[in-house]
């Protein structure tokens, strides 16, 4: 008798509204760090939420906050928008250009798309004028 009321005893405990309502607020948690992050490895490169492969600038300067990508540049070479409420997140942070927009960087660089990428997994822009990369894992 002992071992059956210890038995319901426990199957009370572990689905209790408290330790669901823990459980859930833990998975929640979690979905909201992976939505943060504005990009993602997918067959060792980094892509934005579309799939599309994202670039880094060779004459970026790695944790400066800066683009020096302006003008004509810009329009060749998107960058990774981060709304004014985007917070960092891991390797992921947030840049403030010189219009005043936000762009996501990675490890201190600024993230960027290419215009010639047609379909997510196109890496026409990787080493295009030896300055642009695809970020690998």
């Amino acid at each position: 008798m002992k071992v059956i009321l210890a038995l319901v005893v426990t199957a009370a405990v572990i689905s209790s509204p408290a330790l669901a309502s823990a459980k859930t607020k833990k998975k929640t948690e979690a979905a909201s760090a992976a939505a943060a992050t504005p990009a993602k490895f997918e067959k060792g490169l980094l892509v934005d939420s579309k799939g599309m492969t994202l670039y880094t600038f060779d004459k970026d300067v790695a944790n400066s906050g800066k683009s020096v990508c302006n003008e004509g540049c810009i329009a060749a070479w998107p960058a990774l928008t981060a709304t004014a409420t985007d917070k960092a997140a891991g390797d992921f942070t947030v840049i403030t250009r010189d219009d005043g927009s936000k762009q996501w960087a990675h490890k201190g660089k600024p993230l960027y798309l290419w215009v010639n990428d047609k379909k997510p997994g196109d890496t026409t822009g990787d080493k295009f004028k030896d300055v642009w990369h695809v970020i690998k894992q």
